[in-house]
């Protein structure tokens, strides 16, 4: 009886893990990357993390509920489209849940564990799931929308290893010293370097590695070196740089740079994000772009489930004319009634400060400080003109 118990429950390290009841999250070392979703009515897409990994996509065609239906109707064809990757679902899978389930790829290995985690957004217009054996990986999802299922293999993991990283050295310290970044924030923040030796190759210049994390696990990295050439690690999913800052987050502030995020947290604000790319040259004078063509803000809508938890939003973005720009586009994507708009204080010379970093190098942590508490709404109907 004891046998036939163990091989029904889930292990002992599964029921320890409280996080696991939220996010997906690996069993064992070396961790596996997380699936994001993005279920709007606007029409906002899904991606898949890739970090690096050679994928192997399998569609399947699948019919689509009717226009108007109810949430029954679009419950059923989501479970269809589920049960058609070969995934059993029984009358406790409900939306807006995390299930745990047998794994029919793998059967759960010989102790047939409840490896497979599956979760339905409560909205019914999407399900993701992932098999977190070692040994397996499975993972797929299905959109209410589209007439395809896809499900996924990942081989490989991200890691500091992998990627060739080390900690800062003393001349990337005192480079963030005179950019009054103290080394606890570039700690809490994992900001790492590059490896001097690379392949048997040897690095002799410094570069700064700014680690993106999601529920604490390694997912993209991005690269910047002295001379300001920025880079990203290739096949990885844009997700917003500190996501891990804006969990459980009422209010967030997102920033144009990570040294700028870096800078708001010294002036004592964690709750911050940055953008992983730079900004637009002029604001789009076109609608919202579609489902599938919105690609140079998908890391909004990888974010979209903390995003969502925020009821004001403050874009603290450069303040030239593409920083503005930017943050018409973003207020135009996340609701402009939500978002207020930081103003850079003026130089001596009638200039304004660029960024958070510059108003925390010549001003101070007390000023920037106080340049976001005075943050102002955002005209609804307001609009940056094209450049």
């Amino acid at each position: 009886m004891p046998q036939l118990l163990a091989a029904l429950l889930p292990s002992k390290q599964w029921l320890k893990s409280t996080f696991w009841l939220q996010h997906f999250l690996s069993f064992a070392s070396p961790p596996k990357p997380v699936f994001l979703f993005q279920s709007t009515s606007s029409g906002f897409r899904f991606n898949s993390y890739a970090a690096n990994r050679r994928l192997s996509t399998i569609p399947v065609r699948l019919d689509q509920p009717e226009d108007g239906s109810s949430d029954l109707d679009k419950l059923r064809v989501l479970r269809q489209k589920i049960e058609v990757s070969g995934i059993t679902l029984d009358d406790s899978c409900v939306p807006g849940r995390y299930h745990h389930l047998i794994c029919p790829k793998c059967n759960g290995g010989q102790l047939m564990e409840r490896s497979l985690s599956l979760h339905i957004t409560q909205d019914r217009n999407f399900a993701m799931w992932r098999c977190f054996r070692s040994t397996c990986g499975w993972a797929g999802r299905v959109l209410l929308e589209s007439s395809a299922a896809y499900s996924e293999v990942t081989n490989n993991w991200m890691t500091v290893d992998s990627l060739g990283l080390e900690p800062l050295g003393d001349k990337l310290i005192a480079y963030f010293g005179e950019r009054m970044i103290s080394e606890k924030t570039l700690y809490r923040n994992a900001v790492m370097q590059l490896s001097g030796n690379q392949s048997g190759q040897l690095i002799i210049m410094s570069v700064i590695a700014f680690t993106y994390r999601q529920n604490g696990l390694l997912v993209g990295c991005k690269y910047r070196s002295m001379g300001k050439r920025f880079w990203q690690e290739k096949g990885t999913e844009k997700i917003l740089y500190g996501l891990d800052d804006i969990q459980e987050a009422n209010e967030i502030i997102i920033v144009e740079g990570e040294l700028d995020k870096l800078s708001v947290e010294e002036a004592g604000f964690c709750n911050c994000v940055s953008v992983p790319g730079g900004a637009p040259q002029k604001v789009s004078a076109k609608e919202l772009p579609s489902l599938d063509k919105d690609t140079a803000y998908h890391y909004l809508w990888n974010c979209k489930e903390y995003l969502d938890k925020a009821s004001r939003i403050i874009l603290a973005t450069d303040g030239d004319s593409p920083g503005q720009a930017l943050a018409e586009e973003l207020a135009r994507r996340l609701g402009k009634e939500r978002c207020w708009r930081v103003s850079w204080p003026k130089k001596e010379d009638s200039s304004c400060f660029k960024d958070a970093n510059e108003v925390l190098k010549n001003l101070g942590a007390d000023a920037l400080r106080e340049v976001i508490e005075n943050a102002e709404l955002y005209e609804v109907n307001s609009s940056i003109q094209e450049i």
